[in-house]
């Protein structure tokens, strides 16, 4: 059963070098501004702790894994500076995730809508169900995945973003994410991933840590520059975010 607080919910723990991350919130996983910035401490924290090797991320329940930013806040947003504000915090933790020392496995047990796509193309390997679809959406509302974008991008290339993207109202099931390269392995079942995950995370803790930090550093070569990127690409999405547009299609949304 998921949390029911409206700030959302984050627990760790660490077992024999893995230290497993949860988060969750009533309303499919998505993050409000003050989750996202637990994440992200939480993230930098276990990069420098030496009893861990591996960091495995997942969110609660069984059903969606993350739905992305919170659509409650993005109504909220009412200038430029909020708006900001609001999409650095995605910015923030792909960052935080890129720089993290450790190697980063992701579990998803069900679907990821817009940030939650940006989150597992930020982890280093990614396990899947046959349940988890993907979407982003952002179109739909006036906006565009301009934050997430780059992570994407560096997973399932340009032809496959541009696909992904540009058709916002169309789920892509967990295949075709395998095929592109989003998810590395893809079960039937979720036990049967969960047992796996299991036996790879138990492996992967017991390699040396330092030869993973350093292959790590290569596997994220050439995003140096996401610390200015994707900040700068937070204000631009910030600014369409409280356009008439989008307050348009965001109040079409709210009605539904």
């Amino acid at each position: 059963m998921g949390t029911s607080r409206s700030n959302g919910s984050l627990y760790t723990s660490i077992v024999n070098g893995v230290a497993t991350v949860e988060f969750g919130h009533p309303a499919s996983n998505s993050f409000v501004s003050e989750l996202l910035e637990r994440l992200t401490k939480t993230l930098g924290e276990l990069s420098n702790k030496e009893e861990v090797s591996v960091i495995l991320l997942k969110s609660e329940g069984n059903r969606a894994f993350c739905a992305g930013a919170s659509f409650d806040e993005l109504l909220e947003v009412g200038n430029l500076s909020d708006g900001k504000i609001f999409f650095s915090g995605f910015a923030h933790l792909i960052n935080a995730m890129r720089t993290c020392k450790k190697l980063i496995v992701g579990r998803v047990q069900g679907k990821a809508v817009g940030g939650g796509v940006g989150i597992i193309a930020a982890c280093d390997y990614v396990f899947a169900v046959e349940a988890a679809s993907i979407r982003l959406s952002e179109l739909t509302i006036g906006i565009a995945p301009l934050v997430i974008a780059p992570a994407v991008q560096r997973k399932i290339g340009v032809a496959g973003l541009s696909e992904l993207s540009l058709s916002p109202n169309e789920w892509k099931n967990a295949y075709w994410a395998k095929e592109k390269g989003l998810f590395s392995k893809v079960f039937d079942k979720q036990d049967e991933m969960d047992k796996e995950l299991d036996i790879f995370t138990e492996k992967l803790a017991k390699y040396n840590p330092e030869a993973m930090e350093e292959w790590k550093k290569v596997l994220w070569e050439g995003t140096g520059h996401w610390d200015t990127l994707l900040t700068n690409r937070a204000e631009i999405t910030g600014r369409l975010a409280i356009s008439e547009e989008t307050k348009q299609a965001l109040e079409k949304f709210k009605n539904k």
